[in-house]
């Protein structure tokens, strides 16, 4: 399996991230990527960009060095009940909406409160994609959370970076949670949750779990650009792809 896209990427607007979006997108093209997600993290995020940040958006040019820009946000679920720390009103403006736990942002719950939160961020139609939910310390039902994901047809991420030194302990859920939509059909996408410009497109890790499971590419969107334009579209985005548009 090819992976041509990374979903899940961060630039200095984080607070605690060290690449330009230039750089990224500079990266992304040396190495052959085709899309690269913009998603900073949402503003109560420690350090995180104001959300002044996620509205100028627009300014951003579609394409740099080559590489489609999908300007988004990594929102913070901030309560059990799902809510993000960014209104519909500047969501509704992006072209990737992740939402993902953040200890920083909100405190670990039981398995119930969790898989709450989770399932009242995917019942947002906004909510693209839930962030690393192999995380350990905010423990799900994995069965549950799978079975939201597809009514609400909202992606699962398998995140590289929960391989190493981020959330430890991740590497069984996300092999549970990896079964879970193999068996039931649930889609993948796949972030390297690039905190530098040399993490783009960074997915040994979850290659190697694909294969090792087995996992269908026809389950994985990210592992096709035009896919997973298609996918963002039917959602409700207005994303140009593979058109006339200048190159910066």
């Amino acid at each position: 399996m090819k992976l041509l896209v990374d979903t899940h990427c961060h630039t200095l607007a984080s607070g605690h991230a060290y690449s330009t979006i230039k750089e990224m997108a500079d990266y992304a093209s040396q190495i052959g990527m085709k899309i690269i997600g913009m998603t900073d993290h949402g503003p109560s995020m420690p350090g995180g960009p104001h959300i002044y940040h996620f509205g100028n958006l627009r300014i951003m040019p579609e394409y740099i060095s080559g590489v489609r820009i999908l300007k988004g946000v990594e929102a913070n679920i901030m309560n059990f009940e799902g809510t993000l720390d960014m209104p519909d009103k500047f969501l509704s403006k992006l072209e990737l909406v992740i939402a993902g736990f953040h200890d920083g942002c909100l405190v670990p719950g039981s398995v119930e409160e969790n898989t709450s939160a989770i399932i009242g961020a995917m019942k947002n139609p906004l909510v693209d994609i839930i962030a690393h939910p192999g995380n350990p310390q905010f423990s799900i039902d994995i069965e549950k959370v799978v079975d939201c994901a597809i009514e609400t047809n909202t992606l699962i991420e398998i995140n590289n970076s929960s391989f190493g030194n981020a959330r430890r302990g991740s590497e069984d859920n996300c092999r549970l949670i990896a079964l879970e939509a193999k068996k039931k059909g649930a889609l993948l996408t796949t972030g390297s949750d690039s905190h530098i410009c040399f993490h783009v497109g960074k997915f040994d890790k979850v290659l190697q779990l694909f294969e090792d499971l087995g996992i269908d590419e026809e389950l994985v969107v990210s592992s096709n650009p035009q896919r997973l334009i298609d996918f963002l579209n039917k959602k409700g985005k207005k994303i140009n792809y593979g058109l006339s548009t200048p190159m910066v």
